[in-house]
């Protein structure tokens, strides 16, 4: 049995997410909502912003690169943790379009009543309230799906889960 566990660690990089308990994001713009899912159960769900137009708010599959608590703004040079900062409590960047995490993000808001709309200039907008469970539920690369379209977040993360269990199994 011993052997068993030390293979398991050994491996566990390469184990399909349903195993090692893997953490994903779904995002669907046309709804307007982000959803965790973690072991084939959803574990997260709120209402989001996402970008004033389509092409705002990048679609595919992105990896998580930097987590900020009370970050700064530097568009406007806001510092972080003052009411006057559009991107609220914390930071959660992924490499949308081949950046590095400090362009695309989920992020809170000081504009509350703007989640749940097309409104962002790409970012995705959570209350901070929200933006905080969200962030101590995922870490740098956890994996970020972006969608525009009405598949149910149930049926995405089947599809996710399958392709992660063919990748592995290849």
């Amino acid at each position: 049995m011993q052997m068993i566990a030390l293979i398991l660690m050994m491996f566990s990089s390469f184990l399909p997410p349903s195993i090692t308990d893997e953490p994903v994001v779904l995002v669907n713009k046309s709804s307007h909502e982000l959803a965790v899912y973690q072991s084939g159960k959803e574990i997260f769900h709120t209402k989001a912003a996402t970008g004033k137009t389509k092409e705002l708010t990048p679609e595919g599959h992105f990896t998580i690169r930097v987590k900020a608590k009370d970050p700064y703004y530097r568009k406007k040079d806001i510092p972080g943790g003052v009411p006057e900062n559009p991107l609220g409590s914390r930071w959660i960047g992924f490499d949308a379009n081949g950046t590095d995490g400090r362009i695309f993000g989920v992020h809170g808001t000081n504009r509350p009543e703007s989640v749940g709309n097309a409104v962002s200039a790409g970012c995705i907008r959570l209350t901070n309230e929200k933006v905080e469970q969200f962030y101590d539920l995922v870490d740098e690369g956890t994996e970020i799906i972006i969608v525009d379209e009405s598949t149910p977040f149930e049926q995405l993360y089947e599809q996710w889960h399958t392709g992660k269990l063919k990748g592995f199994l290849s």
